[in-house]
């Protein structure tokens, strides 16, 4: 049976004001997540992935940030409307974020077990004494219950795969049923990484959450998505179930950063690059604008934006030509 989407964003426009002027960073973005399924939203960066996140939680920065149209819909509600109590209440909650840089976003001056318990306390309204007794609990199930002493640390004392995993802890402390993880893995060395990303499957799993993954590392998207949409200059321009984006790319976006990954079937040669990089929101070209890095595009893709098609099984890409034979040599 189909699972229905719990979160909906559609056609989604936001703009930065500037000292230069105001500019248009997220041009139209649209995808789904659904229950119990890890969506994967991939790019380089300045594509635009973090701003999506930052909408979905209302941390848009003010004023210089806001939302021009379009709709977040979480549970058949508009939750771009929300504002104050109503807002905080919706995060942590309903949907709660892992972010890339832990040691940011942990309180330097409260041990970790205090800064679980206090969001316990301030959404699930228990005592003192039984947030406490839950926060352990959320510790071990991140991998932390072997360390007693970790409810008791400042997050100075603790590394960053320890950081990350008490990040997780307290994302999920009040059973939330969308978490955004932005980048969870970029600071972590590659066996913290691969514990991390067990670690979110497994939480998936038992939780039943539906994850948004947001990440530049195509071979970890790999590892762990249900599906996966493609950002560049701010516009979704192909989604597919992971499965079929790897195997029948069509945009030549996707095609170049798969062929950027490497592979042993290519020992010997060179990896491919993308020449140039993504356009500052500024500087947006006309038509198609990946078209100035993109070794198929024609005069269409320079002066015409190409309108996302359907391809059957729910996989839809944005390009002029994606019929049009393939030279990755």
């Amino acid at each position: 049976m189909e699972r229905e989407p719990i979160l909906t964003i559609q056609n989604l426009k936001v703009s930065f004001t500037t000292s230069s002027g105001s500019f248009q960073v997220l041009r139209g973005i649209s995808y789904d997540l659904k229950e119990g399924e890890i969506h994967s939203l991939v790019g380089e960066s300045g594509s635009g992935k973090t701003v999506t996140s930052t909408c979905i939680l209302g941390l848009l920065p003010s004023p210089s940030g806001h939302i021009d149209s379009g709709t977040i819909t979480y549970r058949g509600k508009d939750i771009t409307t929300l504002r104050g109590e109503a807002l905080r209440l919706l995060r942590g909650k309903e949907i709660a974020m892992v972010f890339q840089e832990p040691s940011r976003y942990l309180n330097p001056a409260f041990r970790i077990g205090e800064q679980i318990t206090e969001m316990l306390i301030l959404h699930q309204d228990l005592k003192k004494t039984e947030a406490e007794e839950k926060t352990r609990d959320l510790l071990a199930q991140v991998g932390l219950g072997e360390k007693k002493d970790v409810f008791a640390k400042y997050p100075h004392e603790l590394s960053g795969g320890m950081k990350q995993r008490a990040m997780i802890a307290m994302a999920i402390s009040c059973g939330p049923s969308v978490l955004i993880a932005d980048e969870p893995t970029t600071a972590l060395d590659v066996t913290l990484q691969l514990q991390i990303l067990h670690l979110i499957l497994k939480l998936k799993k038992d939780f039943g959450m539906g994850v948004l993954f947001i990440s530049h590392d195509l071979g970890v998207v790999y590892s762990i998505s249900d599906r996966v949409s493609v950002i560049y200059a701010g516009r979704i321009v192909e989604s597919a179930s992971r499965d079929v984006l790897f195997s029948s790319p069509l945009h030549p976006y996707t095609r170049m950063l798969l062929l950027s990954i490497p592979d042993a079937r290519r020992r010997g040669h060179r990896l491919k690059v993308i020449p140039g990089r993504v356009p500052e929101p500024r500087d947006i070209p006309p038509g198609c604008p990946f078209h100035p890095r993109c070794p198929q595009a024609e005069e269409l893709c320079k002066v015409t934006t190409p309108e996302t098609r359907s391809y059957g099984n729910g996989h839809s890409a944005a390009c002029h030509f994606t019929e049009k034979p393939w030279n990755d040599s």
